[in-house]
């Protein structure tokens, strides 16, 4: 069987193809690998820790990925783990990571405000609306979706 691409469905793949891309160059121009990236942009969003389960989850990439990142973000000395009860565990960066972190994942951050900030409010509404419909409706007919 042969999928029926819509003309509208392409262009959405398309972009979001793209926008992975350009988040992965943003990594590459900062020097860092794009795992990296996604731990520091992760901690940022929450301060200066993230428990490592909401970094996994909101990574979008395997948990060995995270996990290799972050072998070679604490082998560098810019984090360190805590554990935080059972199997839960928190990343903290250190004041080197912090350093680290404002010269790459803030840059990045800065880039996503002004971005939105030169938009019109109604324009900003409408694209966080019409991005959350979207993935709502997509979750739940994810509900309904089974293997043959």
């Amino acid at each position: 069987m042969t999928p029926d691409f819509s003309k509208e469905l392409r262009r959405f793949n398309y972009l979001l193809s793209e926008t992975e891309s350009a988040y992965h160059e943003a990594a590459s121009r900062l020097g860092l690998p794009e795992s990296s990236m996604m731990v520091l942009y992760a901690v940022c969003h929450a301060g200066t820790s993230c428990p490592l389960r909401d970094i996994c989850r909101n990574a979008g990439v395997s948990k060995q990925t995270i996990n290799s990142a972050l072998r070679r973000l604490e082998a560098e000395g810019l984090i360190y783990l805590e554990n935080t009860g059972g199997k839960n565990k928190t990343v903290f960066l250190t004041t080197e990571g912090q350093k680290l972190a404002g010269r790459t994942a803030a840059k990045v951050i800065a880039i996503e405000n002004e971005i939105f900030a030169s938009w019109t409010k109604e324009d900003v509404k409408q694209y966080l609306s019409l991005t959350e419909r979207y993935l709502e409706d997509f979750r739940e007919r994810l509900r309904y979706l089974k293997q043959d």
